[in-house]
């Protein structure tokens, strides 16, 4: 699963904020520098975008790119530092949480984005991805949406009906699949599931519990954590856990234990496709979303973002190049870079040719396009109704939610201790 690593330090608010770039004159013309800031660093993404921003460049000469890359496990930090000395870039890809840090201090021009996204049509973008990337009041977005991805448990058809199972359609299918399989003794496990405290565990714990009507944020904003429903969700998870390996469990060994036949299902994002494709396995992986009392798409977006501050050419700078990249044969090329794991959040990408005969794509039949349509669909802690809050990306940061998962799975902890706890610590 491709992180969402969101830094625990908070912005703090009321920053003077200059722009990065400038007016850069020379002898035949005056362009305007305006700096984007992403975490593709592989030389292979890095290719890919060099060669978005040189066809940018080439229909706008008078406006520099200049790519600031930065290792995605130094992002958020990265971001904090740059804002506190005033040098925030003034395009920047940021996962939806982190997002809503970096609003909640005043730092995105949500008018800019806004503009963005209508030139590239509402309309166009699933609705769960917008809905990711709205203001709290609803009324506008802080991030275009450019990439995002699904999560769900992931099981190997072949040998679930070897076995007399069918897809797990709802919690009790999966713990019994999950039971089945589990033999410890010979390190065979039921289920590869996050454990670990972190990001991860709180992905994949809030996907149950979103199914079970829980939510962290009430439609007030004021937490839920302390909650019947969640206490049923983090009890089933807790029990859950029994059938996967033992231990902190996180990215690697998740995805390792499932690609290598410890565990028949995992709960993971759709970045596990490029290596199920690999493998030559494409046709024998099934997806299926949890569901207690509804149905519950988990999942997240990546989006371009604007700063505030910026004057008037930057600003219009900003807004061309962004807008540039939200158009669909651009948001191809982006998502391509990860075939599989990175899913369209527009909906004319899924129909351009060059996805849809995408050798990787191709391979898995119907279930990207299926994976892609689910964005309708996505829910996520903190989008209450029509409430995006922007608090959640502060609890998110807190780690409260990963660390309650992991004191009740490894830690074999209070489950009602946990969740007291939790909700205690976001005051």
């Amino acid at each position: 699963m491709k992180k969402i690593i969101v830094t625990t330090c908070l912005l703090a608010t009321g920053f003077l904020l200059t722009a990065c770039g400038e007016s850069q004159s020379s002898n035949e013309s005056q362009q305007t520098t305006i700096q984007f800031m992403h975490s593709s660093v592989e030389q292979e993404r890095l290719s890919v975008i060099n060669e978005l921003v040189a066809d940018f460049e080439k229909e706008n000469p008078d406006i520099k790119i200049k790519q600031v890359p930065v290792e995605e496990s130094a992002f958020n930090t990265k971001i904090v530092t740059l804002a506190r000395s005033g040098k925030l870039p003034e395009v920047m890809e940021v996962s939806q949480d982190f997002a809503k840090v970096m609003d909640k201090d005043e730092l995105i021009d949500q008018t800019a984005v806004q503009n963005v996204i209508e030139e590239a049509g509402e309309d166009n973008y699933y609705d769960g991805a917008k809905n990711l990337v709205r203001s709290e009041d609803g009324k506008s977005y802080i991030a275009a949406p450019i990439s995002g991805w699904v999560q769900g448990i992931w099981y190997d058809k072949e040998k679930l009906s070897e076995a007399g199972f069918s897809e797990p359609e709802n919690w009790d299918d999966i713990l019994k699949i999950a039971q089945h399989f589990t033999d410890k003794e010979n390190k065979q496990y039921g289920i590869a599931m996050p454990t670990a405290e972190g990001t991860m565990s709180e992905q994949a714990f809030s996907q149950f519990a979103l199914s079970n009507g829980a939510n962290v944020l009430d439609d007030e904003g004021e937490v839920t954590i302390d909650t019947e429903k969640m206490r049923e969700a983090l009890s089933f998870y807790q029990n859950l856990s029994q059938y996967t390996m033992p231990g902190s469990n996180d990215v690697t060994e998740i995805k390792d234990a499932f690609m290598n036949g410890t565990a028949p299902m995992a709960i993971y994002s759709t970045y596990i496709l490029p290596s199920v494709y690999e493998a030559g396995s494409s046709e024998n992986i099934g997806f299926a979303i949890p569901t207690q009392k509804d149905q519950a798409v988990y999942g997240t977006v990546s989006g371009l973002t604007i700063s505030s501050g910026l004057d008037e050419k930057q600003k219009e700078a900003a807004e061309a190049f962004t807008a540039f990249l939200s158009q669909p044969k651009n948001m191809e090329k982006w998502v391509l870079m990860s075939p599989g794991g990175a899913q369209p959040v527009n909906k004319q990408v899924v129909e351009l040719d060059g996805y849809k005969e995408n050798e990787v794509i191709k391979s898995f039949g119907e279930l990207p396009s299926e994976i892609a349509s689910a964005f309708d669909e996505v829910q996520v802690f903190g989008l209450v109704g029509e409430k995006n809050f922007t608090k959640m990306g502060d609890i998110t940061s807190s780690g409260v939610i990963g660390k309650a998962v992991n004191q009740v799975t490894v830690g074999n902890e209070d489950v009602d201790q946990a969740l007291a706890d939790a909700q205690k610590n976001t005051k």
